[in-house]
């Protein structure tokens, strides 16, 4: 199943839900990371949903022939949140760039102001067909 092919709503609502929770953590924790900037050892945080959704989704082998049949959860994809010790850019041993968390930020941002027009306009989708076309 591809995101492109999700016919039921629930299921839509769900993974935008998923992909606002992962919007808010990506900016928790990437503010985290810049209060750290100056933090001698601080290693940064990553917040990985994307990656885990299409690994989830090219790894789903179950198929159904009908809607009613059982779906295996793990279609939906996980949030996590990694530390980032591989790496060091400074002699104090803290990797937090701030430049790329600013940039980090703002396509996070950008990400989230999407996935809310996303919902809203399935919404107002929702609402129009509910009142008949008025």
């Amino acid at each position: 199943m591809s995101i492109n092919n999700l016919s039921n709503s629930s299921e839509t609502y769900s993974l935008l839900k998923k992909g606002l929770d992962a919007s808010s953590l990506r900016s928790k924790v990437t503010a985290n990371n810049i209060a750290n900037i100056n933090t001698k050892g601080y290693k940064k945080y990553t917040v990985s949903f994307e990656e885990n959704l299409n690994k989830s989704i090219d790894s789903l082998d179950l198929k159904t022939t009908e809607e009613k049949h059982i779906k295996d959860g793990s279609e939906s994809g996980d949030i996590s949140v990694q530390q980032d010790t591989s790496t060091s850019t400074r002699q104090d041993g803290n990797n937090v760039d701030i430049d790329n968390e600013m940039a980090n930020q703002a396509a996070n941002q950008l990400m989230y102001n999407a996935l809310i027009s996303q919902v809203n306009s399935r919404l107002s989708l929702e609402r129009y067909v509910v009142n008949g076309g008025k």
